[in-house]
């Protein structure tokens, strides 16, 4: 089965934010402590520019193993 970006992003979303939308949950953090929610932004930028260059395949890899890992 091969995964289009859009739906590995989802699954890893999903896996990483506990369903959660990632802005809401870099929101929380912020409301949280201002310094944790200013690195949970730049990590959530480094999260979106990992998809983007990322290739469909590897991103299919990852998943993959995530999901397999968190089933053991």
């Amino acid at each position: 089965m091969t995964l289009s970006k859009s739906e590995a992003r989802q699954l890893l979303e999903r896996m990483i934010f506990d369903g959660e939308l990632p802005r809401d949950w870099v929101q929380d953090v912020w409301d949280m402590s201002p310094i944790l929610g200013e690195n949970a932004a730049k990590l959530l930028d480094a999260f979106d520019m990992l998809i983007d260059c990322c290739s469909e395949q590897k991103l299919e890899n990852l998943v993959e193993s995530l999901y397999s890992e968190s089933l053991e």
